[in-house]
């Protein structure tokens, strides 16, 4: 029974499980939709500017720039708060019912810690 095990373990070549393709390393996932939650992963104690039915929003300073989170209820209150945010441009990162607005530099060092995706914004004039 033992050598049943053993010996299907192999491939059919007998090369074993060495020549098997290492699996890719994944993507991180976003973070919840949660302002502290989000400054937790990050690695900063969020300091709550506003509080309403549509979003929550938080500060965060770190020696490596500020950035604002910006929590909603609902995908729509996002999709909403990034058409205003085009009149001004920019990048933002960008998850399911957040976005972290701040330097493009802080927000390439968070996307690895909380994911998401970098989003870039224009605003009408084609400027930003």
């Amino acid at each position: 029974m033992a050598l049943a095990l053993v010996a299907g373990c192999g491939t059919a070549d007998g090369s074993g499980t060495a020549d098997r393709p290492r699996p890719k390393p994944r993507a991180v996932a976003p973070a919840p939709a949660k302002v502290e939650r989000i400054a937790a992963l990050a690695g900063c104690k969020v300091n709550i500017r506003t509080e309403a039915d549509e979003l929550r929003e938080g500060v965060c300073r770190t020696t490596a720039g500020d950035y604002l989170i910006t929590t909603f209820p609902k995908e729509k209150y996002k999709l909403t708060w990034l058409d205003s945010a085009s009149m001004y441009g920019g990048k933002y990162l960008v998850g399911p019912r957040w976005a972290v607005s701040g330097k493009p530099g802080v927000l390439e060092r968070l996307r690895a810690k909380v994911g998401g995706r970098i989003q870039e914004l224009r605003s009408p004039g084609g400027g930003g």
